[in-house]
């Protein structure tokens, strides 16, 4: 039998939708995790879930590389397994802590119909991300540098860099870019301790933007953007 896999790893927007969803996507504790989220099963068929539990960390363009869950996070969940009639929500209730913070885990929601076919076996995979901070911030400021901001009509993008050298889960709320007297939004995305990323944006507005904007909890970096040869 031939299986098709879609991995809806979408650390940075929602899931809905689709024929299955999960709620919420992102959420954020201090200290330590408490809580649970709503899978809902919008098919006229009952579906099949099963959990699986995944550390993972970011690639500079933002994707996510997963891996099995860290020995040092202790994760709890209600239920590893169940089925989902149709257009009824599931709850899955748990906690986590974890040896060392900031943490950050998924629980993936692997979806699959309880009824198997022959010749074609579709399996969805949604999930459920959880940060998890320190009471207090382990250093007194934001870290995170900006660099190389960039834009190429030629390309119509906006490219620059971001690096977190300090040991806090930073997290962009909003990317802001200011052009003429008007503005454009994108969406925010987390910057792991250490890491990096490359940030792109097409750009199609008639008028060369001027600056850009990340957004976090408690700072804003704004940074000028130069005007690139292609």
């Amino acid at each position: 039998m031939r299986q098709i896999w879609l991995a809806l790893a979408l650390l940075l927007c929602g899931c809905s939708g689709f024929a299955q969803s999960v709620s919420p996507v992102i959420v954020q504790y201090k200290g330590k995790a408490s809580g649970r989220f709503a899978l809902t099963n919008n098919t006229l068929e009952p579906m099949a879930v099963v959990l699986e539990p995944r550390s993972f960390s970011i690639s500079a363009d933002g994707n996510g590389i997963y891996r099995p869950l860290d020995s040092d996070i202790h994760l709890q969940l209600s239920t590893m397994s169940f089925v989902v009639d149709p257009g009824q929500t599931y709850y899955v209730f748990y906690k986590a802590t974890a040896d060392k913070l900031p943490a950050w885990f998924t629980v993936y929601a692997i979806f699959s119909s309880v009824h198997h076919r022959e010749g074609l076996d579709v399996r969805i995979l949604l999930p459920h991300t959880v940060y998890i901070y320190p009471k207090k911030p382990l250093s007194k400021k934001n870290e995170v540098a900006v660099q190389d901001v960039v834009y190429r009509p030629g390309d119509q993008q906006i490219t620059c860099d971001l690096t977190n050298p300090g040991p806090d889960l930073e997290r962009v709320e909003v990317v802001n870019i200011a052009y003429a007297n008007k503005s454009v939004t994108a969406a925010g995305f987390p910057l792991l301790p250490g890491g990096r990323r490359h940030f792109q944006l097409k750009w199609t507005e008639a008028q060369p933007p001027r600056s850009i904007s990340f957004r976090f909890q408690n700072s804003t970096l704004q940074e000028p953007i130069s005007i690139g040869s292609q």
